[in-house]
């Protein structure tokens, strides 16, 4: 039976967006003097916060030294107009094919979001998109509870689809059955970790399930 409300992660779930995400770090610590990280190093830290990786690569940085360089990187961001981004293959189909009602949970910002599912033509599909505005971003389960609060259902009601070990944590901590993606950017040994209800290795597996 499909679940009445599906919340869906953005990057490495519904658009291979790394280039672009791993680009900008990478132009952000050039353009200050940082070294350079490797990009299978940088394409773990996909679905978290910036701070968690501005922390990590530059060693001893303070508080307003992060807070500047994610200001620079969603500049550089922003710039490159999602132009080495692109939505899986299957997924538009599957979202037209799969009942339901349907939401984003992204660390992404609401703004962001709303832009780059519309540059793929995924928004159409998205009766609500939630981005994480102002509050703690995942492993924590704050834009989860967000979709919950929007769709006025339980957890129980819901079907959360991701692809990190954020995104686990941050489904199990809300309550929500959650499915893990294998296409995208997590570790899955750290993934199953958390015992996910459901695993797919292509986005059409989530109409069977």
């Amino acid at each position: 039976m499909p679940f009445p409300v599906y919340l869906f992660d953005v990057d490495g779930t519904l658009t291979d967006s790394a280039p672009d995400i791993t680009g900008s770090v990478l132009e952000v610590l050039d353009r200050n003097g940082y070294p350079a990280q490797p990009v299978s190093l940088l394409r773990t830290y996909i679905g978290r916060h910036l701070t968690d990786l501005f922390e990590d690569v530059v060693p001893g940085i303070d508080g307003a030294g992060v807070e500047d360089l994610i200001a620079q990187y969603r500049t550089i961001y922003w710039a490159r107009g999602h132009v080495n981004t692109r939505a899986y293959d299957g997924v538009p189909e599957m979202l037209a094919a799969l009942p339901g009602r349907k939401g984003t949970a992204t660390t992404k910002g609401t703004p962001t979001t709303r832009i780059v599912l519309e540059k793929f033509g995924l928004l159409p599909y998205f009766e609500h998109v939630q981005g994480t505005d102002g509050f703690p971003a995942k492993p924590a389960p704050d834009v989860i509870y967000k979709g919950l609060e929007t769709f006025a259902v339980g957890p129980e009601d819901v079907l959360f689809v991701g692809d990190s070990t954020a995104d686990m944590a941050a489904g199990r901590a809300a309550g929500v059955r959650v499915c893990a993606v294998r296409y995208g950017y997590g570790n899955q040994a750290e993934m199953q970790t958390y015992e996910p209800d459901f695993w797919i290795d292509h986005p059409r597996e989530l109409l069977s399930l």
